[in-house]
């Protein structure tokens, strides 16, 4: 009888097992590989899990960062246009080392000569956003896939022609790709899952997760053939489609979870309200959600971490119930929201896995959601996405403090050791 219950129990057990086996295999076996034979960049590396400037490697870098996209009222990047090549750059630098700020995250894809030269005035160091068409119905398709990377050949000769090369940190290979183009993608492609570039390999992935990764090692191979050296490659994500698939509100299946990390390091956008952020489970310091995701991200990911957007907005109306916190707040709210996260990516477990955080961002801007010239004349109290800068803006393009948020973050910044 004792026997009988025995073997009975075991092969319950063997059956399980064998049930999920093909999910931890599946898990097991979503791999990304760079290839050996790439050569490094020439400053900032990836060592382990850390982020090195071998002009100081004696210890990792943390970056604190500030978002900035300095698009004044009547200029948009709707058609591709750029922020106007004026005295404005020295100005606002000046605004951001006054935030004990180290590293700027630039959103416009061809900032002109005169940032560059106020750039040269300073100490700061800069990452270049490559903003892609993120609604395509189809990521992998050859049209698709031959305008981006033009357009990010443009974007990477800019670097060199009138950029700051060995200020670059990296290139962001498109940001917040939209979940039902994520879907249609992988629906499209259901037989595409492995990739072998020159430069990058990946296995057991979305399609999605493989069209962005031809992009990056298009790009890769553009700047080494091109250049003769490159630089850190990231895609940004954010956590409405993954990459921690196991929460009950993000947006794709968890066939279509994307893990950004088709590069060197993981790059994400997390908002504190964001989905997949708020149902997360409380952190081990601070008990915040926040660094709950944070912790998760540590304990799942081997590559550096920098998370490249946290932010509030200050619009007049919070125009969606279903978005609780995307928009009308005050100033003296939004402070200690920044003060929170800043505590919790500090304090987190798994802390040294993170490269730096980036607050979004340093001006509002009127052009958004994809307005006019003559549309982004006025800002809209209705769209959060033109209110959130630490400093407002007027008609003649002079910045003002949002209340003491600028004051805040210097004395955010200036903590910078875990506490």
């Amino acid at each position: 009888m004792i026997a009988t219950r025995f073997l009975s129990c075991l092969a319950s057990l063997t059956l399980s097992l064998s049930l999920l086996a093909p999910v931890a295999m599946s898990q097991a076996a979503k791999t990304m590989q760079l290839n050996p034979a790439t050569p490094q960049p020439s400053r900032f590396v990836v060592r382990g899990s850390s982020l090195i400037d071998l002009n100081h490697p004696e210890q990792p870098l943390f970056f604190r960062g500030i978002g900035y996209s300095p698009f004044l009222p009547g200029e948009t990047a709707v058609h591709g246009q750029q922020p106007g090549n004026d005295d404005r750059y020295p100005r606002h630098l000046a605004l951001i080392k006054a935030m004990n700020a180290n590293y700027l995250h630039v959103f416009p894809r061809l900032m002109p000569p005169k940032f560059f030269e106020a750039l040269d005035r300073t100490d700061l160091v800069y990452s270049q956003d490559v903003w892609i068409w993120a609604y395509e119905e189809d990521f992998l398709a050859p049209a698709f896939q031959e305008k981006t990377l033009h357009d990010i050949k443009e974007v990477i000769d800019h670097t060199y022609k009138v950029g700051r090369p060995d200020r670059l940190v990296l290139f962001s290979i498109g940001d917040e790709l939209q979940a039902k183009c994520i879907t249609s993608t992988d629906a499209r492609h259901p037989e595409i899952h492995d990739y072998h570039g020159k430069h990058l390999s990946l296995t057991n992935r979305t399609p999605t997760e493989i069209a962005l990764a031809k992009l990056v090692d298009g790009a890769m191979e553009y700047e080494l053939s091109r250049y003769g050296r490159r630089h850190l490659y990231c895609h940004t994500s954010w956590t409405h489609v993954g990459p921690i698939g196991n929460r009950p509100d993000i947006e794709v299946s968890r066939e279509s979870v994307l893990v950004p990390d088709m590069g060197d390091l993981i790059c994400l956008n997390i908002y504190t309200y964001a989905n997949g952020v708020k149902t997360s489970p409380p952190g081990s310091v601070t008990g915040t959600t926040y660094q709950g995701y944070l912790e998760q991200l540590a304990e799942e990911f081997q590559q550096p971490i920098l998370v490249t957007q946290v932010g509030l907005s200050t619009s007049p109306v919070a125009p969606r119930a279903d978005i609780p916190a995307f928009g009308g707040h005050t100033a003296e709210e939004v402070i200690p929201v920044l003060g929170s996260v800043w505590r919790d990516i500090r304090t987190a477990r798994g802390r040294e896995r993170f490269c730096g955080i980036s607050f979004f961002e340093l001006q509002d801007e009127w052009w958004k959601s994809a307005k006019g010239a003559e549309a982004a004349l006025r800002q809209d109290a209705d769209d959060p996405e033109q209110w959130f800068g630490m400093y407002s803006v007027d008609i003649q393009g002079n910045l003002t403090p949002k209340g003491d948020i600028p004051q805040a973050i210097r004395h955010i910044f200036e903590e910078r050791t875990a506490k």
